[in-house]
């Protein structure tokens, strides 16, 4: 039985996911976004999947992020988070699964330590999430990002479910996760809520309106 497709994104108490300053700044991580994924950072989750060491913090907030993560049999994202990213992200990149990067370039896959693979995807959003869901067998296909690939997969009516961990931060401006959705088309159902002491965990089934 084929899994579910879904994402799971921090976002800003006014809707945005990322800042207007680029992650690719030489100056750095925009401190906005650095708050955003504030409630990650300190985990026990996710210090073991960048082997940053021993310890960290457990309770709801991990659990959820193990969660996440282990359901995930393969991931999907755009051509700019995968360019982020390849500077980003350590040797031993943290996904341990096949990854679909959506792209009008033709590359060869790229092997990384620890199971990732990123495969290049030319012929649209739809062969990428077939190849993604082979992969993943009977497990979950995660829409890694950014909004704008997520926005694709949700107005072609392709996102079974999404989570978003509502962080107590402004940004003002900056990339909105559901600026470019047809609401025309799309109808969400809650399926739940759970505040931790840092963010507020909520979950939303996909309807087609």
């Amino acid at each position: 039985m084929a899994g579910k497709v879904f994402f799971s994104v921090s976002m800003s108490l006014d809707g945005f996911v990322a800042p207007e300053q680029g992650m690719d700044d030489p100056k750095g991580p925009p401190v906005q976004w650095m708050e955003l994924q504030q409630w990650l950072f300190p985990l026990r989750f996710f210090r073991e999947n960048l082997k940053l060491g021993e310890g960290g913090e457990e309770g709801r907030d991990n659990d959820i992020a193990r969660e996440t993560f282990e359901r995930t049999g393969a991931s999907v994202m755009g051509k700019r988070m995968f360019d982020l990213g390849e500077e980003a992200w350590p040797e031993e990149a943290p996904f341990h699964t096949p990854v679909f990067v959506v792209t009008h370039e033709k590359r060869d896959p790229w092997e990384r330590l620890g199971g990732t693979t990123f495969h290049f995807v030319d012929e649209g959003i739809e062969t990428a999430l077939d190849r993604a869901r082979e992969a993943a067998g009977d497990r979950d296909v995660r829409i890694a990002g950014g909004g704008t690939t997520i926005q694709e997969y949700l107005n072609a009516g392709l996102v079974d479910e999404f989570t978003i961990a509502l962080s107590p931060v402004l940004f003002g401006s900056g990339i909105r996760l559901f600026e470019g959705v047809d609401a025309g088309r799309v109808a969400l159902e809650p399926v739940g809520a759970e505040p931790t002491p840092r963010v507020t965990h909520l979950t939303y089934a996909v309807r087609e309106r």
